[in-house]
């Protein structure tokens, strides 16, 4: 049975999921506090880059089952996908689920269903949003229907994966599991698990610290082949070979709204039992500083004075214009701590968000000393080092995250750097 929908929050997650659930038949009222993302929505214009999203919205809003407002409307479900960022002190702030959630009690009837997909603290559910949701004088269970189901999608592939990934729903009560996955089975072809709210907020939180361990753990790796002549990344490729083991790969940091966010959720609510995973964030968090400390090595030891940096590569992941958490900003603020002049491009951020940004490619690399790959956008990829080199001083290349052929870009002329291998510069061992 087609449902009418009422999605709050229309950024990476909220407007996808949107979308998708307009365009397999559901009426949808997207809402968001920011207007202008509003209007831009409404005239089909996109205020985020994901691939395949473009037509989707078109198709959407013509066939008349999506519209966007700043105002919630009535409707049968209402989901909340709103940020939950970390505060300065590394606590979750909540107060967007909060304001989300007060926003939709006015509207609230018996029957409906409230689904919370924004990643949260483990009890989010049921200590922050349902004390909020009672104020609606509907019982819960009986009238009002509540669960978590968390995105489990990643950037430039949303629409694959809401489609194909396995899904978790944790309701408050068995009939809100299973009005959820009724709900989802509308084009979601992956198992789709139940289980309750909590469990399933920790499952997401889980997904997401594993992740984030596994990054420091490649970090450290990285960190000691630096010192003992190895190149990190063949030695982990090496490792991988093995049939238990799945090594991640290392780089300048780690961004995104949810790795880098996530496993403080649980050092907040058990800071005691939590050691480990602190110490892998304290880990990643360093790894700017380290990046930072490497591109001042390479102008030192090749006695290069007043330096231009050309970093390349600010959204926190390859091909897609986020930039939440991205590590490329810890590195930008470690340059203007110690006074370097740089420039920054990014292929994916059509708008200049940061400081010293330029559109233009041959603006970053003229006069430039070195070039920072921060980002393994697949535009770098393919680029020509005779082209690059064409207009720089100096022709040094760090690569942080192994995305450049350095044989060819050395045999262009360039002095070559990759994070993680002290190897690259020395004499290969015949095989």
């Amino acid at each position: 049975m087609k449902k009418s929908l009422c999605v709050v929050g229309l950024g990476y997650i909220g407007l996808p999921t949107s979308v998708m659930f307009a365009i397999n038949g559901h009426q949808v009222h997207g809402v968001d506090v920011n207007r202008q993302v509003v209007e831009m929505i409404s005239r089909k214009q996109l205020h985020i880059e994901e691939s395949g999203l473009s037509e989707r919205l078109k198709d959407a809003i013509d066939t008349g089952l999506f519209k966007a407002s700043i105002e919630p409307t009535e409707a049968d479900v209402f989901i909340i996908a709103v940020p939950s960022p970390i505060k300065a002190d590394k606590t979750a702030n909540l107060e967007y689920v909060r304001s989300a959630t007060e926003s939709i009690v006015p509207f609230l009837k018996p029957g409906n269903l409230v689904i919370l997909e924004s990643t949260v603290p483990p009890r989010t559910v049921e200590d922050v949003m349902i004390p909020v949701l009672s104020e609606s004088g509907l019982e819960l269970g009986e009238e009002l229907f509540v669960s978590h189901s968390p995105e489990r999608v990643i950037p430039g592939r949303v629409f694959q994966e809401l489609v194909d990934n396995d899904r978790i729903v944790g309701g408050i009560d068995e009939q809100s599991s299973q009005m959820t996955m009724e709900l989802y089975q509308s084009f979601v072809r992956g198992n789709i698990h139940l289980t309750d709210a909590t469990t399933a907020e920790m499952a997401k939180v889980i997904e997401n610290t594993y992740r984030d361990v596994n990054i420091a753990f490649a970090n450290e790796l990285a960190l000691i082949s630096e010192k003992i002549g190895v190149n990190s990344w063949e030695a982990i490729k090496l490792a991988n070979y093995h049939p238990r083991v799945n090594i991640h790969t290392p780089g300048p940091g780690v961004g995104g709204h949810c790795i880098a966010v996530d496993p403080w959720f649980l050092a907040e609510i058990e800071p005691d039992l939590s050691n480990i995973i602190q110490l892998c964030r304290h880990t990643n968090d360093q790894m700017p500083v380290f990046t930072a400390d490497k591109i001042e090595e390479l102008l030192k030891d090749n006695f290069i004075r007043d330096p231009k940096v050309a970093l390349f590569g600010i959204s926190f992941k390859a091909n897609i214009d986020d930039q939440r958490e991205s590590p490329s900003l810890k590195v930008i603020e470690k340059m203007v701590e110690r006074g370097i002049d740089f420039t920054t491009f990014d292929p994916h951020i059509k708008e200049n968000v940061v400081l010293n940004q330029t559109q233009h490619m041959e603006t970053a690399l003229s006069e430039a000393d070195i070039v920072v790959f921060l980002t393994d956008h697949d535009e770098f990829k393919t680029l020509d080092p005779e082209v690059v080199k064409s207009t720089m001083n100096n022709k040094l290349i760090f690569d942080t995250k192994n995305v450049l052929n350095l044989d060819e870009w050395k045999n262009a002329g360039f002095i070559v750097k990759r994070l993680g291998d002290s190897k690259i510069n020395k004499v290969k061992v015949k095989s």
